[in-house]
């Protein structure tokens, strides 16, 4: 704890944390860090609302629960009920466990950080949660990417669809996805992880957002900044541009189809089109609000936690209400289980 005050405990409270000053400041040599710079990070949280922040943690605790409930119950019923055995099932499972290993990167942190006096995270540790939140969420993206490419092949080239979607193909476009996160996550966090941190060490954030750690360089990181927005918008305008082009496509083919058959097709694009459009619309509130909004850093640290925790709260409900199949599976598998519990308890109370 070398880079707390002497006369700071760790049973202080969390305000009582004081970054260091510039006589506690290492230097460095070719951009690393030396053992004397900081070793661990505060994140600072919502500490200024006192006592108010326990209704934040309630609200993001039955959040979380539901957001892992509900992407299980996804994830075991396109898996096991042998009617969902399709590519968009396939790839609405993968999308589940993303938003679930998404969630977890950050929510786990936060809500253990509302019951401590102080919340700390390694440097391996934040810039381990820096890669894998950047990346899972460029992946999700990714995912409803190719289930607009799914949708496209399904409805404007229906005859060969089992032709072309076959399970290589649907595992080549996952992986696409993945190793696409990854290329565009590595660049920025790589050098971020590089640059000196010699104090302070108090993020302003609930978890390790980037900009809220690269404030934190005892350097210039200019450079950093523009590989880091350059990257982010490259993966999402390549993403938004990709799942633009199918939808026009599909547009254009609904429109020589006839009535009946435009309202089936639009039918299987309704759930992925909601989920799209409330992932950019809420993408675009969060950047507006940083760049133009004239938010406290409360706001916007509050903004930034809805924002990731909305679309994979969001998606299971989704795709459960606007689904016919996917809902109708769910609750039979709820049947199934209800039976199941039913029946074990009439046999104990037999055997009592």
């Amino acid at each position: 704890m070398e880079l707390l005050p002497p006369h700071v405990s760790p049973e202080s409270p969390r305000d009582s944390y004081l970054p260091l000053s510039s006589s506690h400041r290492s230097s460095s040599v070719n951009g690393t860090r030396e053992p004397d710079g900081v070793t661990f990070f505060i994140l600072q949280g919502l500490s200024s609302l006192g006592e108010k922040q326990m209704i934040f943690f309630v609200i993001l605790l039955l959040g979380y629960i539901v957001i892992l409930g509900g992407n299980s119950m996804v994830i075991f019923v396109t898996l096991t009920d042998p009617k969902l055995d399709s590519p968009m099932y396939f790839f609405l499972a993968n999308l589940s466990f993303v938003d679930m290993v998404y969630t977890t990167t950050s929510i786990p942190k936060m809500l253990s950080g509302f019951l401590t006096n102080v919340s700390t995270i390694s440097v391996p540790g934040c810039f381990l949660q820096i890669f894998f939140f950047i990346q899972l969420g460029i992946t999700s993206r990714g995912i409803l990417t190719v289930m607009a490419y799914d949708r496209y092949v399904a409805i404007c080239n229906p005859l060969h669809y089992t032709s072309i979607m076959t399970r290589p193909v649907q595992l080549l476009l996952i992986t696409g996805a993945w190793v696409f996160s990854a290329v565009c996550t590595l660049p920025a966090n790589i050098m971020t992880w590089q640059r000196p941190y010699c104090g302070p060490n108090v993020v302003k954030h609930c978890w390790c957002d980037p900009s809220s750690v690269r404030q934190l360089v005892c350097a210039d990181t200019s450079v950093d900044n523009i590989v880091s927005h350059s990257f982010a918008v490259v993966a999402l305008l390549t993403s938004g541009v990709l799942i633009l082009t199918s939808y026009v496509l599909i547009g254009v083919s609904l429109s020589r189809m006839a009535v009946t058959q435009r309202l089936k097709a639009f039918r299987t694009c309704a759930a992925h089109l909601t989920v799209v459009t409330i992932s950019y619309s809420s993408a675009s509130f969060v950047y507006i609000s940083y760049r133009v909004g004239n938010f406290s850093p409360e706001v916007r640290i509050i903004v930034a936690v809805l924002y990731a925790a909305l679309t994979p709260f969001l998606n299971p409900v989704i795709y459960s209400l606007r689904n016919k199949e996917l809902k109708e599976s769910i609750t039979r598998t709820v049947s199934r289980f209800r039976s199941a519990a039913v029946s074990a308890t009439k046999d104990v109370n037999t055997v009592s």
